[in-house]
């Protein structure tokens, strides 16, 4: 199986780098699954149906969030009638919709997708390690599934890191959102699954994290919020990650950094040619 895992998609500009490449990605590689981190997506604070919608129809599988899940109160509401929309597993009881989804793909399989949050130096929900185990045990790969993904969303590289060897031979591909910067840690683990620490962000890269610069600066040196957080509106960079599995085990046999567009030293999957 082909999976594509996109990165944090920030504001306009990365919706803008998803309307214009993933649909010539998912054709020129054949791409059987494709997943979008969405949390940022309505003006850098959570999503809304339409941008739900827009992603979709741009090709994705599945979207995953975070702790901006509901910065849109709308979220709150629609994510009851949007079947691929994965907010956190491990937030609390009675949270409105689900923290798993198991998707049709492409290519007429079944992939689980699971979206925790992690607790180091973030509101600890409910724990990341138990919750994720009891979604891996009641659907476990090539039992249930023929392709598990985990998007951790998390701060800190040691909890992510903690994650991946955690699933490792348990899940397809283990891959960290949150913080934005892509790491270069891509691998796959003994046990089988790819894991890479953070996908980073599709969005502007000249900016803190997504933001215009401005106000982040003026609250780093004078420790004053004068004016909300703005998303950069430069030309956005495509970050995610690609992996292809063994469809006999579900485990992953390769895995790279996708890079297109924007300020980063562009980067694709050499496995995957033109044709896919």
């Amino acid at each position: 199986m082909r999976i594509l895992f996109v990165g944090d998609v920030v504001g306009r500009t990365g919706r803008a780098a998803i309307a214009e490449h993933l649909p010539g990605m998912i054709r020129d590689w054949a791409l059987d699954l494709v997943i979008v981190n969405g949390e940022n997506a309505a003006g850098g604070f959570g999503i809304t149906e339409s941008i739900y919608q827009e992603f979709v129809d741009a090709g994705a599988d599945a979207i995953t969030l975070g702790n901006h899940a509901w910065d849109q109160r709308e979220a709150l509401v629609f994510i009851e009638r949007a079947p691929r929309l994965v907010r956190p597993a491990n937030f609390p009881t009675g949270t409105p919709g689900r923290g798993t989804a198991l998707i049709d793909t492409k290519n007429g399989k079944r992939a689980l997708v699971i979206n925790a949050i992690g607790r180091i130096f973030m509101t600890a929900f409910d724990d990341p390690f138990a919750v994720i185990n009891r979604e891996l045990e009641a659907c476990p790969l090539r039992g249930a599934a023929d392709a598990i993904v985990v998007d951790f969303h998390c701060e800190a590289t040691s909890e992510k890191q903690g994650i991946g060897f955690f699933c490792d031979g348990r899940a397809s591909l283990v891959v960290g959102t949150h913080t934005h910067v892509p790491t270069a840690d891509h691998q796959i683990l003994r046990g089988g699954t790819a894991y890479m620490t953070d996908a980073g962000m599709t969005g502007d890269y000249d900016s803190i994290i997504g933001m215009q610069k401005e106000e982040p600066l003026r609250r780093f040196t004078l420790g004053i919020p004068s004016a909300r957080f703005e998303p950069a509106m430069g030309a956005a960079t495509l970050s995610a990650v690609a992996v292809e599995t063994d469809d006999a085990t579900g485990l992953a046999l390769r895995i790279a950094p996708v890079r297109v567009g924007g300020r980063l030293e562009p980067t694709l999957p050499k496995f995957w040619d033109a044709q896919g």
